[in-house]
């Protein structure tokens, strides 16, 4: 059995077993799962947590005492027997006291060797004992539950486990370290305070002075209104360093899109061919420029076709480049505007886009002057895609375009959701404002 039928079959096995013994998700209940990537490596840690935890690794481990009786947070060595009594692997078990886990429930981690199978066995027996398997995400969200952690950090794992640069590692782990909510604190205890003070003033009218000045008032709105702004900035840049840009290659087919996105990525990732319609669907690949990811959607070229299959792709390539947060639009500089090339700039006109003049290095029929006066407020870039002239100036232009060439660092790893609640905030001010 090859490794990728292995894969399939343990990862089968444990979710048949799982749905034959289907228990509600309470908090009560041992559970336990991989704490480490599915796939072939030095170890596996499977993790158990809840109460009893430690009693139930004992019906599978076996060593020269129980885990009960090892002290808590010591590695120790022993073999795990299945419910036949059959030794099936040698393993370091580590047990956790109650309120020093990652859950802050009583844990057990078990260090199997890191093949398919041993990890999946491991599983299979505590299922079999009473534990039952964990929820995606479910170790976390008890961790949040338990009050280890609260919602911005437990949301910030993910952003460790998912960075893909130093700096989105860096914005994720300020927050997991309860920076942002410390942020959070300070703000919202500077909105209560204000919000104390006016209320005292509502109460007692008689007092000639009240409780605070209005120009006092102003200033800590003021003062209240510039920290939301600057909190808001580092999260939106803390955003980008954990999403990435979203860039989509779009153009008329055989501009060199292809030939742009292996340019990009300075590998042979899209076929290149000089029939035009080569690429029919979408290639999405990630690079790091300065730290920030840029996600590069190449996609089919847009253009009229009665071919089903090339249909699909265009119809593929304009959903693509009206969800990307910026267009990459490339132009053939070895020949002149047409039609589909006017009818595409209208479409992108009103959204975040680069011109990209492709094949500088053949004789020009479009100059930079030509598309400034045609496209008179788009930021254009020449570059040579087949020999990677101006590649890392579109680089540059495609992070200039979303930052603002603002500074990114020092941000914080925040979602989507938490973008959005600070954002509804911010808009608040202008009816708090007209209070004054």
């Amino acid at each position: 059995m090859d490794y990728d039928l292995k894969k399939a079959a343990a990862r089968e096995s444990i979710d048949n077993r799982n749905t034959s013994r289907r228990e509600s998700d309470s908090m009560e209940d041992i559970i336990t799962a991989l704490a480490t990537s599915w796939g072939e490596g030095g170890i596996a840690v499977v993790r158990l947590s809840g109460e009893g935890s430690v009693a139930l690794a004992d019906k599978l481990f076996s060593g020269q005492k129980k885990l009960a009786d090892h002290p808590a947070r010591f590695l120790t060595l022993g073999r795990l027997r299945s419910s036949e009594g059959i030794f099936f692997d040698e393993v370091l078990a580590v047990r956790f006291d109650k309120g020093a886990s990652y859950t802050a429930e009583e844990s057990v981690e078990i260090h199997c060797h890191g093949g398919l199978l041993p990890a999946q066995k491991c599983i299979e027996e505590l299922c079999l004992m009473g534990a039952r398997l964990a929820q995606p995400g479910e170790f976390t969200r008890r961790a949040f539950v338990n009050g280890r952690i609260d919602l911005p950090q437990a949301e910030a794992v993910l952003g460790v486990i998912r960075a893909e640069s130093d700096e989105a590692l860096y914005a994720s782990s300020r927050t997991l370290q309860g920076a942002f909510a410390e942020k959070l604190r300070a703000f919202l205890d500077g909105i209560t305070g204000l919000a104390a003070f006016l209320e005292v003033d509502l109460d007692f009218p008689e007092e000639d002075e009240g409780y605070i000045a209005k120009a006092d008032s102003v200033k800590r709105l003021e003062d209240l209104i510039s920290a939301g702004e600057t909190l808001l900035a580092d999260c939106r840049s803390g955003l980008i360093l954990r999403e990435g840009i979203r860039a989509a290659i779009i153009g008329r087919p055989n501009v060199g899109k292809s030939s742009l996105l292996n340019a990009l990525l300075k590998e042979e990732r899209a076929i290149v061919t000089s029939v035009p319609g080569t690429t029919r669907d979408r290639i999405e690949e990630t690079l790091t420029h300065k730290g920030i990811p840029i996600r590069i959607i190449d996609t089919a070229g847009i253009r009229e076709t009665k071919d089903e299959i090339e249909h699909i792709g265009v119809n593929q390539s304009i959903k693509s480049m009206t969800e990307a947060d910026i267009r990459v639009w490339v132009i053939d500089a070895g020949d002149d505007l047409t039609e589909q090339d006017m009818a595409l700039g209208k479409m992108v006109s009103s959204m975040k886009h680069i011109i990209v003049l492709n094949k500088s290095d053949i004789p020009q029929k479009i100059s930079l002057d030509h598309l400034k006066k045609n496209f008179p407020s788009s930021r254009i870039v020449s570059v040579s895609a087949l020999k990677s002239a101006g590649v890392e100036d579109l680089k540059d232009l495609i992070v200039c375009e979303i930052t603002g060439d603002r500074k990114i660092s020092g941000g914080y790893g925040v979602t989507s959701r938490q973008i959005e609640c600070l954002s509804a905030a911010h808009r608040t001010r202008r009816d708090t404002e007209n209070c004054f």
